[in-house]
C-alpha cells in the first residue's frame, strides 16, 4: 500500500484546529468566529476544519437545531452560521492571515430532507422501498454508491466548494463507509482545480492511498483501555507499532477530544483525568503525525457541548485562555525543529513498561521526548545513541542541557520530558 499523490506541501509537519462554528460563540456565525483568528493565529494553529456549513434537514431532526451531519444541501449554507458572502469572507481573511480552512463533508448519507431524494435510485431502500441507514442514525438515510450519477453529482458538489470559495481540502465524515474507488475518482476530479489537503475519518490502512491523513482511532481507543486496566499498555505501544509501518506519508491524527469524543464520550479530563490528559496532549502535538486540537480544549473546557442545540463555549472567564501558551510552545516547536518534520529519523525507546520515548533527527535539529504514563512509579531511563550528543533546552522550562551519548533520564509519575536541540 502506498499514497498515490503528492501531499501538499504545507502539510508537512502541520497542525488542525477542529471549529464549532454552532458553539464557538453566542452568534454562532461566521463572523464572530473570525474574530477568534488573530488568537488562534498567535497560538500557532495553521489548519481549520470547520465543521459542516450545509444546511441541516428539519426532518427527523434530533434536539431544537439538528445534527450537523444531516444535511438537506451539498451546495448551500446553513443559514444559522451566514450566507456565502460571509463564507467567502472567513475563507478569504483565513488565508490573508496564513490559516489553510478545510470543510467537513458528509459523503456517506444526507438528512431525510436532502434535495436528491427526487433522484430515483441516488439512495439505499430497504425490502418495503423505503429510505434506510444501515448504522442506526435514524435522522440520516444512505446514499446509494452503485448510481454513478449520484457519485457525479456528489463530486461536482465538492468542487463547486473549491472552486468558488479557494478552499483547501477536505475533512471526510466516516470515509470508511464510502467506497474506496469513489475517493479516488474525486481526488482526481477535485484536483483539477487545485491540490488539497485530504483527512479520512477512518483508520483503515488501506485508505491512506488516497487520504492525506487518517484516525488514530486505534492510539486512541487503546489510551482510553489503558485508564481502566493498566495492564492494557502493550495495547497502546502495539497500535503505535502498526501505524510506522504505514509508508511514511501516510500520516495519522491524534488527538485527545473532538466533536463526537467531547459530546459522547466525555471530555479529555473526564476519560483520561487531569495529568493524563496533559501528558497525551503532548504527546499528540510532538509524536510523528498531525495533531488535532478541538474548540476549547485551550480553555481547557472541562464539560460535554450538547451536539443537538445550542451551548456555547464561554470564553470570558479568562482574558485569554488558560492553556494558550501551553498548545503554542507545542505548536511553534513542531514549525521551528525539523525533527518534528514528516521525513525525519525516528528511533523508539524500547523496553519499559508504562514508559514511552522517541528520538527524533532531521539535518541537525533534534528531538528526545520522553513519557511516564505511570500514575504512581517514578521510572529511570537509560539510553544510548551515538546520535544524542548536543546542547539541548527543556521544552517547558526553557532550562539547557548538555547531553551525552549515554544517558539516564528519571521521570516523575505521569510526567514527561521534552528536550529540544538548541540551533
Amino acid at each position: 500500500m502506498s499514497t498515490q499523490y503528492p501531499a501538499v506541501a504545507w502539510s508537512n509537519g502541520t497542525n488542525i484546529y477542529e471549529v464549532n462554528i454552532r458553539q464557538y460563540t453566542k452568534e454562532g456565525t461566521f463572523k464572530s468566529f473570525q474574530d477568534h483568528l488573530p488568537r488562534l493565529k498567535e497560538m500557532g494553529v495553521e489548519i481549520l476544519w470547520l465543521m459542516p456549513i450545509t444546511p441541516i434537514s428539519q426532518e427527523k431532526k434530533k434536539g431544537s437545531l439538528g445534527s450537523y451531519y444531516a444535511c438537506s444541501s451539498y451546495v448551500e449554507i446553513n443559514p444559522e452560521f451566514g450566507n456565502k458572502d460571509d463564507f467567502r469572507d472567513l475563507v478569504n481573511e483565513a488565508h490573508k492571515l496564513g490559516f489553510k480552512l478545510i470543510i467537513d463533508w458528509v459523503a456517506n448519507h444526507t438528512g431525510w430532507q436532502h434535495e436528491w431524494t427526487k433522484n430515483d435510485g441516488w439512495y439505499i431502500k430497504n425490502a418495503k422501498g423505503d429510505f434506510t441507514e444501515i448504522h442506526g442514525w435514524d435522522d440520516v438515510i444512505d446514499l446509494n454508491y452503485e448510481s454513478e450519477e449520484m457519485q457525479t453529482a456528489m463530486i461536482e458538489a465538492m468542487k463547486y466548494w473549491v472552486g468558488e470559495f479557494d478552499i483547501d481540502g477536505f475533512r471526510c465524515d466516516m470515509a470508511h463507509l464510502v467506497r474506496l474507488d469513489f475517493w479516488h475518482k474525486t481526488r482526481n476530479a477535485c484536483e483539477t482545480i487545485k491540490s488539497l489537503f485530504w483527512l479520512g475519518e477512518c483508520d483503515q490502512d488501506n485508505y491512506s492511498e488516497v487520504f492525506d491523513a487518517t484516525y488514530a482511532w486505534r492510539w486512541m481507543h487503546a489510551t482510553e483501555t489503558f485508564v481502566k486496566d493498566a495492564n492494557k499498555w502493550p495495547d497502546i505501544k502495539e497500535a503505535l507499532s502498526q501505524y510506522r509501518d504505514l509508508p511514511r506519508q501516510a500520516q495519522k491524527l491524534y488527538f485527545t477530544s473532538n466533536h463526537d469524543e467531547n459530546s459522547w464520550n466525555g471530555t479529555e479530563y473526564e476519560k483520561y483525568g487531569m495529568p493524563l490528559a496533559k501528558n497525551l496532549a503532548v504527546f499528540s502535538c510532538l509524536f510523528p503525525g498531525i495533531p488535532l486540537i478541538y474548540s476549547g480544549q485551550e480553555l481547557p473546557n472541562y464539560k460535554r457541548l450538547l451536539f443537538f442545540d445550542k451551548d456555547e463555549i464561554d470564553w470570558s472567564s479568562h482574558s485569554k485562555p488558560q492553556l494558550q501558551d501551553f498548545y503554542q510552545t507545542l505548536l511553534a516547536v513542531r514549525k521551528k525543529n525539523k525533527a518534528f518534520e514528516l521525513d525525519a529519523q525516528f528511533t523508539e525507546i524500547q523496553d519499559y513498561d508504562k514508559a514511552y520515548g522517541f528520538f527524533l533527527e532531521k539535518e541537525n535539529h533534534k528531538a528526545m521526548v520522553i513519557f511516564n504514563f505511570s500514575t504512581s512509579e517514578k521510572l529511570k531511563i537509560n539510553y544510548t545513541n551515538d546520535e544524542l550528543p548536543g546542547d539541548y533546552y527543556q521544552l517547558f522550562s526553557g532550562i539547557t542541557f548538555r547531553l551525552k551519548k549515554e544517558e539516564t533520564f528519571e521521570i516523575l509519575p505521569n510526567d514527561f520530558l521534552v528536550y529540544v536541540s538548541r540551533l
